[in-house]
């Protein structure tokens, strides 16, 4: 007796297939795919949108984008928020807006976030060839633009056939739920194959639950960790996004409380403790606090939690001098858990942490080390007051639009940024009050995020408050979502600091010789160089063309009065403030980056950079 079976297109079948995957952690299930994003254009519009149509919002939502690279963020953004446990899909045409998705697909994969990416492809029957925006290679006659994702992507297949959607389908669902796996996953579905019926087996649509595993240390990776900690004098936690996707938040507090080991944070793994725990001394590295970076030089143990070690943790190999330094890494990949040759402990956080908790039982570091990371905290907290003190009646600098939007916030607003001046800004000194407050993509720092970030944050949870922080720079990236919150009706808060130009990178190319050349938004000068006035350019009056409800501010006060107005409100606002970029209230970095400095140059500013860079770099080290 044969199985029963539906007749239904590739798009169908995969998109009812999609409707019911779920994933399950703790006793807790939720969909796997919660939604699509799609831009349809010939390579789409007959499969996958016509199979969206047909399967109707209630079993596949649908999100209508403007650019696809946004898409890719906001459901990235959304994927963050809900600890990876829930995903969204994208699909787009072929041609260009496949190749939108490859910077989305980068981040998403660096980051270790679930996005399912679904681009139409070339006719895999080849009955039409060359079609529109087909890529004609002369010796691989089977590439397509596609493969640029390749790289990018965690699981790559092409569904050539109908019946290949079967294990193409699955093994894309167990790398997205899988934690050590995860990132962007790509099935690429040529145009003729979408529109291609099959009879598919009905078992092939059942529901299917992709339970999300908690592993447990190995018995002597944990007792070789737990006496390596009991030997430290100056033990260090380094809390990483590891912390957050594991939801290990509390059992970090329960192992910080019961030994007095103090925590640093990476950029992602800020907030994995309240800011104002004793044992919380915010981000380490380049953009860290005074506090951190000196524990850190002194650590003779170094205990990653959930942290991929990346150059600005690590100050480009430069932070860690001990040289008794040894390292136990806590990671669910082993990848991760091996770094700087480091006793590795491969094991969820949470899980990990508690067996850390128990193992370590009665054991406490040195009261005069308590002491003096306490004192070091609170000498830090003082900085980070004064940064964000400013006179009501005077233009705000942009740690002062901090500590205005510090005021406002309560400590379930979602505050992100990915780029430019302000992450240094907000690591040394926002002050973290929820374990999602703090959304920072660093890994791929990638201009343009925020956004459409925001939108997926909002959708993921509707009634926190979610916040968007860009420069001029990274708005005139990609403002294209502001299209798509207006239209969802989605609250999100965009805080639009205008400073004229690329004002991070500026900072940094005159510390390396280069003078801020290329950096500004201005006219050109006579002697050609981009130094004349400002450009006439009102951001403001851009985002408000887009629908959004727009608020200057051009005092501290003004400003205050406006992030509250915006937090009241119900509609997409746009706060808009000119920072004082002429006075100086930004801490300095407290540790060292690796960014090379040309070897040669008759320039003297080049010359000078490159004798200090010569001095940093001397300090690198191996950790073996």
């Amino acid at each position: 007796m044969s199985s029963p079976t539906r007749r239904l297109t590739v798009a169908q079948a995969l998109v009812r297939f999609l409707s019911v995957q779920y994933t399950e952690r703790d006793g807790v299930r939720q969909r796997l795919i919660a939604g699509t994003w799609g831009i349809f254009g010939h390579g789409n519009v007959a499969g996958l949108g016509q199979a969206l149509l047909e399967a109707g919002e209630d079993a596949m939502p649908y999100h209508q984008g403007r650019n696809e690279q946004a898409m890719v963020h906001a459901a990235v953004g959304y994927a963050r928020q809900l600890d990876r446990l829930s995903a969204q899909a994208v699909t787009t045409s072929i041609g260009p807006g496949a190749t939108n998705l490859v910077t989305g697909a980068a981040l998403a994969t660096v980051n270790r976030l679930p996005v399912l990416l679904l681009p139409g492809d070339s006719f895999a029957t080849r009955a039409a060839d060359p079609l529109l925006q087909q890529l004609e290679h002369p010796v691989e006659a089977d590439l397509t633009v596609n493969d640029t994702l390749r790289p990018v992507s965690r699981w790559f297949d092409r569904v050539t056939r109908p019946e290949a959607l079967i294990p193409a389908a699955l093994h894309a669902m167990r790398v997205l739920a899988d934690p050590v796996e995860t990132g962007a996953v790509t099935l690429a579905l040529p145009q003729d194959v979408q529109a291609e019926a099959y009879d598919w087996p009905e078992e092939f649509f059942a529901e299917r639950i992709w339970r999300v595993r908690r592993p447990a240390p190995d018995p002597a990776e944990l007792a070789a960790a737990a006496r390596a900690i009991e030997r430290a004098a100056r033990p260090l936690i380094v809390a990483g996004g590891g912390v957050h996707h594991s939801g290990a938040e509390d059992a970090l507090r329960a192992l910080v409380d019961a030994t007095g080991i103090p925590v640093a944070s990476t950029q992602a793994g800020k907030g994995s403790l309240r800011h104002d725990h004793p044992a919380d001394l915010g981000g380490i590295g380049h953009t860290g606090t005074a506090v951190c970076d000196d524990l850190a030089r002194a650590a003779d143990l170094v205990i990653g939690v959930g942290t991929r070690y990346t150059d600005f943790t690590t100050a480009s190999n430069t932070l860690f001098q001990n040289p008794d330094v040894r390292f136990v890494n806590l990671n669910i990949a082993a990848f991760d858990a091996h770094k700087l040759a480091a006793s590795s402990l491969v094991a969820d956080a949470r899980t990990g942490l508690d067996a850390l908790t128990e193992a370590l039982a009665g054991h406490r570091v040195d009261a005069g080390y308590e002491a003096e990371y306490r004192a070091g905290k609170e000498r830090w907290e003082r900085v980070v007051a004064a940064a964000y003190r400013g006179d009501d009646d005077a233009v705000p600098t942009q740690t002062q639009v901090l500590g205005a939007l510090d005021a406002v916030v309560g400590d379930d607003d979602v505050v992100i940024n990915a780029a430019g001046s302000l992450p240094g800004d907000l690591h040394k000194l926002w002050r973290a009050r929820g374990r999602r407050q703090y959304h920072l993509e660093y890994g791929y720092s990638c201009m343009g995020y925020e956004i459409p970030a925001a939108i997926g944050v909002q959708q993921a949870t509707p009634d926190t408050p979610v916040w968007a922080l860009v420069g001029d720079g990274t708005y005139l990236m990609m403002p294209t979502e502001i299209v798509t919150a207006v239209q969802e009706g989605l609250p999100v808060n965009l805080l639009l600091i205008q400073n004229h130009g690329y004002a991070s990178i500026g900072g940094l190319s005159e510390s390396v010789g280069g003078e801020r050349f290329g950096t500004a938004y201005r006219y050109r000068a006579a002697d050609g160089t981009f130094s004349g006035d400002p450009l006439p350019v009102d951001l403001a009056a851009n985002a408000g063309s887009l629908g959004m409800d727009v608020l200057r501010a051009t005092t501290v006060r003004e400003l205050r009065d406006a992030l509250a107005a915006a937090r009241a409100s119900d509609r997409p606002t746009c706060v808009y403030v000119e920072t004082d970029t002429a006075t100086a209230t930004a801490p300095p970095a407290e540790a060292w980056w690796d960014v090379p400095v040309a070897a040669t140059a008759s320039r003297e500013a080049a010359v000078r950079a490159r004798e200090e860079y010569e001095r940093q770099v001397a300090a690198r080290r191996r950790h073996l």
